[in-house]
């Protein structure tokens, strides 16, 4: 994900930092310092990072459920709004997703069972209603706030685990398409409910919330509908085949010239024999103009770990790959030279082409009979 740092590894998935959180620690802490000084801004920000430490044992619950069915997860991005584990995929055996996605609210029951020994009982309520306010125990307000995420996270709405166990539940007795599509609309309606609460109560974070819902519930169904109609096709079906090439000693001027006369802005660098040693983006291009000039190689600004799939491999598969690189991948014929490329914006379009195809088709073979 753009614009975070890596932190480090554990247990094999990197865990990355969003630089908007620094600015939600910074905000913390002058917001506290302002109505008790530096004792109430150091306690702010203890609390913030305690919170997103529960944050984290969270995803980590999914990462390691989702391992039991081998799937990895390369990475979680700490956001301020909380947390994100970017699986490999999504597990569509229902029991294999039930197990997935219930598995990070029960990391926060287990928290909050062990502060409640630890409290020797419930704490008071107020430390709900008002979990910022630094009067009240810290372990109490981190019971609480681990209540809360189990039971925000349970909401039968995507991109929250309750809308992926409603999927689960509603897999058991219908296709994973059909699911997705019910457990989506599920989640738009609470999102609209929630946006309408928040404009009434002038509440901006619950219409901010109702937002995220929207639209995470739009991309899931949409996600899955693209799955579905890649079921059937091979990597060659979608495959960009159109594309001009870098040789690995071309210059940064080279690649210039092909930014400016063509429409691509991902250029293979292919060596004498047509196989793929790397690819250099018009970001990375750029960067390296900056500070080699024109005359830089192309073979120090590229990009060498770049995903490879065979043209024959199912479509769906490589769009795994896809989305495990976050970036183009090369489709490579039987003796390893690029015959291909498979990036975002074309297998967008052959999608859209598909669905329309789809639509235009008639439900009812007579139909198209005069």
């Amino acid at each position: 994900m753009t614009w975070s740092i890596p932190l480090g590894r554990v247990l094999g998935t990197e865990i990355r930092l969003h630089l908007t959180f620094l600015l939600l620690l910074a905000w913390i802490a002058v917001a506290h310092g302002m109505k008790g000084g530096a004792p109430a801004a150091v306690t702010g920000v203890v609390f913030i990072c305690l919170l997103f430490g529960c944050v984290l044992l969270h995803e980590f619950g999914h990462v390691l459920a989702a391992r039991r069915y081998g799937i990895a997860t390369p990475d979680i991005t700490l956001l301020p709004i909380g947390g994100v584990a970017r699986l490999e995929r999504i597990p569509e055996n229902p029991s294999e997703e039930l197990v997935v996605a219930l598995a990070g609210p029960a990391v926060n029951v287990v928290i909050a069972l062990l502060l409640l020994l630890l409290l020797g009982g419930v704490p008071p309520m107020e430390a709900l209603a008002s979990p910022e306010d630094v009067d009240h125990p810290l372990l109490a307000r981190l019971f609480w706030v681990n209540v809360t995420l189990v039971v925000f996270n349970l909401i039968p709405a995507f991109p929250m685990d309750g809308g992926r166990v409603l999927r689960a539940l509603l897999g058991y007795r219908m296709g994973h398409r059909r699911a997705t599509e019910i457990a989506a609309s599920v989640g738009q309606v609470l999102a609209f409910g929630l946006g309408f609460l928040g404009l009434l109560g002038g509440a901006p974070l619950l219409v901010f919330v109702a937002l995220f819902v929207w639209l995470g519930a739009g991309a899931e169904s949409q996600a899955v509908r693209a799955r579905d109609m890649a079921r059937g096709m091979i990597a060659a079906d979608a495959m960009m085949t159109r594309f001009e090439t870098l040789p690995v000693t071309a210059p940064l001027s080279q690649a210039v010239e092909m930014l400016i006369r063509t429409a691509q802005t991902d250029f293979p660098v292919v060596d004498g024999g047509g196989r793929l040693r790397g690819i250099l983006t018009r970001t990375d291009l750029v960067r390296a103009l900056q500070e080699k000039g024109p005359d830089g190689p192309v073979l120090e600004a590229m990009q060498r770990e770049v995903p490879e799939v065979p043209h024959r491999v199912p479509l769906d598969q490589a769009m795994q790959a896809m989305q495990a690189a976050s970036g183009p991948v090369a489709v490579v014929d039987g003796s390893g030279r690029l015959v291909g490329l498979l990036t975002q914006e074309n297998l967008g379009e052959l999608l859209m082409v598909e669905a329309a195809r789809a639509a235009s088709r008639p439900a009812n073979p007579w139909a198209a009979r005069p």
